[in-house]
Formats: C-alpha cells, sequence, structure tokens
C-alpha cells in the first residue's frame, strides 16, 4: 500500500493542472494569438493555410518551322517562304518586305503555307505567323531573311505602253540583254499574260534570245484593247542574273493601214480600211548584195523624222565608193537594220521608174511629209519583187511566219 502524503497531493495537483493546460492548449491554440484568432486569423477568415493544396498551369504554344531558317542570307529569289506548325495549329502568315509589300502565299490541306510569289533579289524579308498551341496558347513567331544580291539585275521594257498603234504591232517585251537558257525562257513565258477586247487568238514567241512577243493569229482588230502583265520579279535571266521588278502595260490598236512596195514596179500603194487611198511612186534599193530591199512583211517600228543616213552602218566606209553620209526628213523605220521610208528629193527623177537607193524606199517630200503624218507605229508594210528576203530578227518579223510557225517559236513546245 502506497501512501500519499500531502506534499505529493499538492504536487500532483500541480500537475494536473499544467496537463489540463496543454491538452486545452492543444485543441484550441493559444487564445493570445493573433493568427489564430477566430475572426481576425482563423484559416476560414484568410482563405489560406500551410495545410491548403495549390495548382500551376503550364502553357504549351505551338510549335512552327521557317523556311528560309531565321537570319538566312543569299537566299535565292526562286525559293519558296515555307511556314509549317510542327505541333498546333497555324493562323495567319505575312510575309513583307522593307517596304512592306506583301508576298502572296496559300495554304496547303496540311496547314502549310507556301509563297506563290516570287521573291526580289537583293531584299530583306520579315516573316509574321500566328499560331495557337494544342491547348490553345496563342503564340507569334517571327523570321528575317535576306536574298542574293546578284551581279546584274535583269532590265526588260514592254514597248509601246500607251499608244495607239496599228495593226500588225505585236506585244513585245525585250529584254537589254539575253535570256541565256530555253527553260529561262519558258519560265518567263509560264509567267505573262495578254488580254485582249475583244478576245482575239494569239501566241507567244521568241524572235532571239532577247525578245518575246504575242501575235494575234491574223492582224489586230481595230479597236482592239491589249493590256499584258509581266510579273517577272525573281526570275533568273543567267548566271548569276536575275530580274528585279514586274511590269504591265496596255495599248490600243487603231486603223487598219496597210502599205504595199511593188519593189519591180517602183510604186507603193497605201490602203486604210481596205480601200487604196494613195498611190506614191517611190525608188528602192538598187541591185546588189548590200542595197537590194528586202522583201517580206514589214511593221513601222519608229517615226524617227529626221535622221542622218551614213553608210558606216551597212559596212561602206569614208573614202570606198558608193559612200554617203546625208540629212533626211520624214523618216519611218521599218528594220533595225537601216531600211525606211523618207523623203529623197536628190532622187526624184528615179522615183516611179528605177531603184537607186541603198535599200530605203524613197519618195518626194510632199509624199514622205504624207505618209509619216498619215502613219502609225505598227503599220504594215510588204516590200515585193526582190530576191533578198527581210529575216524575222532584222526588225519586227512576227509576219514572216505563218500563225503555225509562229506557235512554234514558243519556249514551251
Amino acid at each position: 500500500m502506497v501512501r500519499t502524503t500531502q506534499r505529493s497531493r499538492g504536487l500532483m495537483a500541480v500537475v494536473g493542472a499544467v496537463a489540463a493546460v496543454a491538452l486545452l492548449a492543444g485543441c484550441s491554440g493559444n487564445a493570445a494569438s493573433p493568427a489564430t484568432d477566430p475572426v481576425a486569423g482563423s484559416p476560414s477568415a484568410s482563405g489560406s493555410s500551410s495545410s491548403s493544396s495549390s495548382s500551376t498551369t503550364t502553357s504549351t504554344p505551338a510549335e512552327l518551322t521557317v523556311t528560309p531558317a531565321d537570319g538566312s542570307t543569299g537566299v535565292k529569289p526562286d525559293q519558296p517562304v515555307v511556314v509549317k506548325a510542327v505541333s498546333g495549329a497555324l493562323g495567319t502568315v505575312s510575309v513583307t518586305d522593307a517596304k512592306g509589300r506583301k508576298v502572296a502565299g496559300t495554304v496547303a490541306g496540311d496547314g502549310t503555307w507556301t509563297s506563290t510569289a516570287r521573291l526580289a533579289p537583293s531584299a530583306s524579308y520579315t516573316v509574321t505567323a500566328a499560331a495557337k498551341g494544342e491547348d490553345g496558347t496563342p503564340s507569334t513567331t517571327t523570321a528575317r531573311f535576306s536574298t542574293l544580291k546578284p551581279k546584274v539585275t535583269a532590265t526588260y521594257g514592254i514597248l509601246n505602253a500607251g499608244a495607239t498603234v496599228g495593226v500588225g504591232m505585236p506585244v513585245a517585251i525585250q529584254f537589254d540583254s539575253a535570256v541565256t537558257t530555253a527553260q529561262q525562257r519558258a519560265d518567263i513565258e509560264k509567267r505573262v499574260k495578254v488580254t485582249t477586247n475583244p478576245k482575239q487568238a494569239g501566241a507567244w514567241g521568241w524572235l532571239d534570245s532577247r525578245q518575246l512577243m504575242w501575235r494575234p493569229a491574223s492582224y489586230w482588230k481595230p479597236g482592239t484593247t491589249v493590256t499584258v502583265a509581266a510579273p517577272l520579279t525573281g526570275v533568273q535571266t543567267g548566271p548569276d542574273k536575275w530580274v528585279g521588278n514586274d511590269d504591265n502595260a496596255s495599248f490600243t490598236v487603231g486603223s487598219a493601214m496597210v502599205s504595199t512596195v511593188d519593189i519591180k514596179a517602183h510604186t507603193m500603194t497605201v490602203r486604210r480600211g481596205g480601200q487604196v487611198i494613195k498611190v506614191i511612186p517611190v525608188s528602192t534599193g538598187r541591185p546588189g548584195k548590200l542595197t537590194e530591199t528586202r522583201s517580206g512583211t514589214k511593221v513601222i517600228i519608229r517615226k524617227e523624222g529626221e535622221v542622218t543616213m551614213d553608210s558606216t552602218t551597212i559596212g561602206i566606209a569614208k573614202g570606198k565608193p558608193g559612200y554617203y553620209k546625208i540629212d533626211t526628213k520624214w523618216n519611218l523605220r521599218v528594220t533595225w537594220t537601216g531600211e525606211y521610208l523618207h523623203a529623197a528629193p536628190w532622187s526624184v527623177g528615179a522615183q516611179g521608174n528605177s531603184n537607186v537607193s541603198h535599200g530605203c524606199v524613197n519618195m518626194s517630200l510632199a509624199n514622205a511629209q504624207w505618209m509619216f503624218e498619215n502613219s502609225k507605229v505598227g503599220d504594215i508594210v510588204k516590200f515585193t519583187g526582190s530576191n533578198r528576203p527581210f529575216l524575222p530578227t532584222e526588225g519586227i518579223g512576227v509576219w514572216q511566219y505563218s500563225y503555225k510557225g509562229w506557235k512554234a517559236q514558243s519556249a514551251l513546245v
């Protein structure tokens, strides 16, 4: 039997009281602490607790590939720009040059964007592509690149833009230097387009490596409007030679004026709308390899007015027999090789009865002025009666071909 003394009973009472306080503290917290005050700091009032759980959302943007890659240099103008989503979905794509001009493109069935227009040489481009990740997260990707700087920027012109021309003038795109290969000429031909009103059948063909022309099956109908588009930026025309611009033009076809020079009869018969309006006595080139006027269907290339005729241009040097250098008026050029219709007052006595010129059609001052004032660039002048043929490349020789023969001049056949 264990006895409990008065002292031990007192000690136990103290221990019991401390235990009771400890038990109370374990259930309700410290009443003096603001953090556990049921009004000021309880977990239900603050909305947070060290024991509460939290979650972090992870976004997943789309992954894109851009070709040419960001920072690329020396990109060939015929390389397409391609933007593709590896993950997520591709949205809008914009490709612009330094001046803000956009490069056209299309979206394929798999969502890939590919440019449809060629790039310009010596240019900088920015690609901006919007996309959404698989979880809908939006993003924007930007890439920049530059194209090659060629040794030569190829240039060209569309002849007779804005003019009223005769029924024989074809659409003519003339390059300042040769388009070197057949494949390059075919590439150009695929890209150019002619629209006529009223609609007329016609075909492209190359006179030589510099001259691409579109002629109707037969002469133009008077009043036709002709429009040509040449989107040739980025086309290669030779080793390290690329076109740097697009062009377009239009012209109108005027009245049908067709003249016929009978070399043997020494006359030029002028018809407008099929009706004879004037017969002019002429003198053409005297017989000889260098002087005989060429036979064939020619086109008035230019109205040049006053021209100095110089025999050195046809191989007759100063001091040699037959040399001449003389100023002439009312000149209509019909070949690049020096044949003109012009005034020749010194040969009036021969006009209508003999051929004494160096290849040109000689007329009196009055007749030459009338012809000049009534003619247009593109009017037809037919020559018959000589044994020296007019070669197509010696002028605008598209009418030296049958229509079938002209179509065979295409680079696409």
